[in-house]
């Protein structure tokens, strides 16, 4: 869990699938956990597009989704921010553009509901990635500053530094943008 916070997906890979092979009778909630993050890293690595990894993503991402709508099915309140996150970033990969929005907005209210800061925090950085990879910066900055808000609140000085340095690319962005369409 602590690689992917520090954005090691290797390393995330690599011990996630180290842990998944592990018997989980007596800590399953530990193993949905490590279920969410490995569903997580699993889209880093299919953004990259590495054919070598594509079909055990793939894989990897249709299992998450599979526990977390287990999960969510016995505690809403525990996972379905999990479960919108998961789906919002199988929906971006998908080009399902409608769909990821609500669902990433739907990831951010269900976990400032539940009271898990990093987690709103997480979603709302999710959500201003999306918007940056599509061009529509000012949308991307307000998720980033949401994201850093919670990061902040969180007490994760890491994530704040990642945030407000994405914040400095899409102001940059921002200018240059303004400053061709003069």
């Amino acid at each position: 869990i602590r690689a992917y916070w520090s954005g090691y997906t290797e390393r995330c890979y690599y011990y996630s699938e180290k842990y998944m092979s592990i018997s989980w009778q007596e800590v399953r909630f530990m193993k949905v956990q490590m279920e969410f993050y490995h569903g997580l890293n699993s889209i880093k690595k299919l953004r990259v597009r590495n054919k070598k990894h594509v079909k055990k993503s793939t894989e990897v991402l249709r299992n998450s989704i599979s526990v977390m709508r287990n999960a969510a099915a016995h505690s809403d309140w525990n996972y379905a921010n999990k479960l919108c996150l998961l789906v919002a970033e199988q929906q971006s990969l998908s080009c399902d553009h409608l769909n990821a929005i609500k669902l990433y907005d739907a990831s951010i209210e269900s976990a400032r509901k539940s009271g898990f800061i990093h987690e709103q925090g997480l979603a709302c950085e999710k959500a201003g990635f999306y918007y940056k990879r599509y061009g529509a910066v000012h949308k991307a900055l307000d998720y980033f500053k949401q994201a850093r808000e919670c990061y902040e609140e969180w007490g994760s000085s890491m994530k704040v530094d990642f945030i407000q340095n994405e914040l400095n690319n899409v102001n940059v962005q921002m200018l240059l943008h303004n400053e061709l369409a003069r």
